[in-house]
This record gives C-alpha cells, sequence and structure tokens, in this order.
C-alpha cells in the first residue's frame, strides 16, 4: 500500500471561496457587481466580494499582470486538518494566519499533478446572512398553492449570489489527480464519465459527510492536454432571480457562454457567462442533494449527458 494512502484523510466541510487575478480590474469590478456579487472589503488592488449568506467572502479579486486563476478555499473540519496539511501536502505552507475577512487560519499547497495553488482555512468568523429571500408559491394546475389576490412581482436586477457551489478544472492526468483528491480528502465521487473505451475522463466528487446532505458535485475536474480553471459556480435563490440575472447579464452586453438550460448530473439549471478577463461563472439554482447512501454513478460521456433542456452544447464548452 502506498504511504500516502495510510495519512489520514484531511476532512473538508465545504467550499467557501475562490481567488482571481485580473489584469484590468476595473472592468473586473464592473463585471462582478452586475454578477450579483457585493464587496466585503475593498483594499484598492485587492477585492474580497461575498454573497447574502455566511461566508465571509466567496470570490477575491487582485490587480495582476495578467489574468490568472489563483485557486479555491475549502474549510477543514479542525486545527489538526490543517496541521495535517501543512505537514503531509505537497509544498505545503506552514499554518499562517488570514488576513481576508473572516480571519482565521490558512495553510496552501500546490496541486502534485499540474501546480495550481489550493488552499485550506480553518477558524473564519462567519457573517450575518444580508438577504431573506422567499420562498415563492406556485400555481400548478391541479394545486394551486398561491391565495387570491396574491401576485408575483420582481424587479430588474443582478441575481443576487448566495455561495460558492463548485469549481471545476481541466486537469493533464485525470487517474493521478482523481487518486490524490480521492486519497487525501473526503472528497468521494457522485459521478464518473468515461470514454467509449472505458477510460475515466471525468468526474464529479462531493464532499463525503456521512449521512449529512450535500451538493452533488462541490469540485470537478477533467483530463484535458492543458491545465485551466473551466469555471466557478454560484448559486442563485430561485429559477425567477436567476432568470432576472439572466437578462441584467444580457442587457449589460456581457457575453453569454451556455444557458439557461438544465443539468443531468447534479440537476442543476445553469447559466454560464464569460466575465471581462475571458473566465467563465455560472450561476446555478435546484441542485442534486446526495449523502454516504448515494451510489456512485458511471456513465460515457456524450453531449447529451450534459443537458437535458437548454441551448445547444456549444463545441468549445469543454476545451
Amino acid at each position: 500500500m502506498p504511504a500516502e494512502q495510510q495519512i489520514p484523510k484531511i476532512k473538508l466541510v465545504r467550499i467557501a471561496h475562490v481567488y482571481y487575478t485580473h489584469a484590468d480590474l476595473d472592468k473586473a469590478r464592473e463585471f462582478l457587481a452586475d454578477f450579483g456579487f457585493t464587496v466585503a472589503d475593498d483594499r484598492g488592488d485587492t477585492v474580497y466580494y461575498k454573497g447574502y449568506g455566511t461566508e465571509p467572502f466567496v470570490y477575491c479579486a487582485t490587480k495582476g499582470p495578467e489574468n490568472e486563476f489563483g485557486g479555491a478555499g475549502f474549510v477543514v473540519e479542525s486545527m489538526a486538518d490543517l496541521e495535517l496539511a501543512s505537514k503531509t501536502l505537497p509544498n505545503a505552507t506552514p499554518i499562517l494566519d488570514s488576513d481576508a475577512p473572516g480571519g482565521g487560519k490558512r495553510v496552501t499547497f500546490r496541486d502534485p499533478v499540474d501546480d495550481f495553488p489550493f488552499h485550506l482555512v480553518f477558524g473564519q468568523t462567519p457573517i450575518e446572512k444580508s438577504a431573506h429571500l422567499p420562498e415563492l408559491d406556485y400555481n400548478f394546475p391541479e394545486n394551486k398553492y398561491r391565495p387570491v389576490n396574491k401576485t408575483q412581482r420582481f424587479k430588474k436586477g443582478p441575481a443576487a449570489v448566495h455561495k460558492l457551489g463548485h469549481v471545476g478544472c481541466c486537469v493533464t492526468n485525470f487517474a493521478k489527480s482523481f487518486e490524490f483528491y480521492t486519497t487525501r480528502f473526503n472528497l468521494k465521487p457522485s459521478d464518473i464519465i468515461h470514454e467509449p473505451n472505458g477510460k475515466d475522463v471525468s468526474t464529479f466528487l462531493h464532499l463525503d459527510r456521512g449521512m449529512e446532505q450535500v451538493d452533488h458535485h462541490t469540485w470537478f475536474f477533467f483530463e484535458g492536454p492543458k491545465f485551466h480553471v473551466h469555471h466557478s459556480s454560484f448559486e442563485v435563490h430561485d429559477f425567477d432571480i436567476q432568470s432576472l440575472g439572466h437578462q441584467w447579464l444580457r442587457d449589460k452586453g456581457y457575453d453569454l457562454v451556455w444557458g439557461v438550460g438544465r443539468h443531468v448530473l447534479g440537476s442543476q439549471i445553469f447559466d454560464y457567462w464569460y466575465d471581462r478577463s475571458g473566465f467563465i461563472l455560472e450561476h446555478y439554482v435546484d441542485g442534486d442533494l446526495v449523502d454516504e447512501t448515494t451510489p456512485i454513478s458511471r456513465s460515457e460521456a456524450g453531449p447529451d449527458s450534459l443537458h437535458i433542456w437548454g441551448p445547444p452544447l456549444p463545441p468549445t464548452f469543454l476545451q
């Protein structure tokens, strides 16, 4: 048995935030406001953005010489997990004090296959929710849940972000990446996608938290010739809010990647957009939940496995 498999798994609790560097931070600021973030802390060349949930921040934008993905941050279960990470993960930093909103402690390591940064945090101070959006009552053909004289009315504007839901990347060696993340962390596949010859090339990983209900995936990757972030995905309140956000971004002249539609794996209603730096961000609603009783699903790669309704799959979507 390889020595690394004898090391206890580092227990992740949730995905918390992402880091991006933008050559033109002013354009990034404009898009991020229109996408539905609010500023948590503006430090000039570094801006932390939050949703309306309890995370101190969900997106960090930094000004730099070129556009670059700076990795995702996950909350670990205990200080012991952070100590284990610092001692055993590749090119890991010591445990450091975090000066980001929420404070706490942090460790950053480098992915052993593609050398991108991966962040672990513990002890952040949560914030109070800044919005309490109503769960709407709907009138169906045979069951009417909205009473007489109660209307559905909305205001135009961005789709307010609730939380970071997942991040996806293209990796250069699927098998090595899969082995590393499923043996060193409590990450478990909800779905594994294979080619016609049976070779596994993509996976959707959830956090194995026993019987706790968790999102269908918090981290996914697929194999390709060069590492890059594919997209970061943010949950919004419901389909109406998502659609209002779609209209807002469209009217502002931003470039639509793909949407609105509904995925097969995970079931989310999706809406993907390019920011001004060329990165893809997604609004999603209504994703599946899983727990330790959920079986691992295997299916063959193909365009029909990605969505059940919506616009045709863009030919460059998985490049």
